[in-house]
């Protein structure tokens, strides 16, 4: 019999087109191309009924309201059935009043989560690890952030990175460490001697050296 772990496929990339998947949720069956011409951010958590995964759950939830006004939608995942999905979240709901009300893949066979790279055999070989991947509306696998099972998700750092990846896309500007929506953002150095001479004259700048810069938009 071949161990499942051997059967993992090479662990997607940031700039790779999102791998096409097919699975029932707790809402229905989805794919890949229900989310075609919008942002969403697919994540994968070890296990229902555990208590970590709970509180990210709960989080998450607090969350999509933030990420729908940006236009993204939110799908889960974990190798459990659909049942234990639909017993968790309203479990969740019962116990905490947070109706869950985003998708979950239920994914027994590990399709999804082995096309993902979300199944590390170092950690458990039918668990997967905590990871988020920000899918943009052309298919396209934009940031990919991977936890340990023991250390439960930031979601601030999730909208902040959603924030900062559509901030770049309008306006062709990278975000410094740290940013948040309002702040300055980096202005793209100049690839010339002659471009850096009057980078440092420039007007309407936040200027720390030719190679630096700040503006807002």
């Amino acid at each position: 019999m071949t161990d499942q772990a051997t059967t993992q496929t090479a662990l997607p990339k940031i700039g790779d087109k999102a791998p096409y998947f097919e699975a029932l949720t707790t809402h229905g069956k989805k794919t890949l191309d229900d989310y075609k011409g919008q942002w969403f951010i697919l994540f994968s958590h070890p296990a229902d009924f555990t208590p970590v995964c709970t509180t990210e759950f709960m989080a998450f939830q607090e969350i999509y309201p933030e990420l729908k006004k940006r236009g993204v939608e939110l799908l889960g995942l974990s190798v459990d059935s659909v049942y234990a999905h639909i017993a968790w979240v309203r479990n969740i709901q019962e116990r905490t009043g947070i109706k869950i009300e985003f998708p979950v893949i239920a994914d027994l066979d590990m399709k999804v989560a082995n096309a993902y790279g979300m199944i590390m055999p170092q950690q458990s070989s039918t668990e997967a690890v905590r990871a988020v991947f920000v899918i943009d509306p052309e298919q396209v696998i934009r940031a990919i952030i991977y936890y340990p099972m023991s250390a439960g998700r930031n979601m601030d750092e999730i909208l902040r990175l959603v924030d900062s990846l559509q901030t770049t896309d309008k306006y062709g500007t990278p975000t410094p460490a740290n940013w948040r929506p309002g702040q300055a953002v980096i202005v793209p150095p100049p690839k010339t001697t002659e471009d850096a001479e009057k980078r440092l004259e420039e007007g309407g700048l936040e200027i720390v050296d030719w190679y630096l810069s700040k503006k807002h938009v």
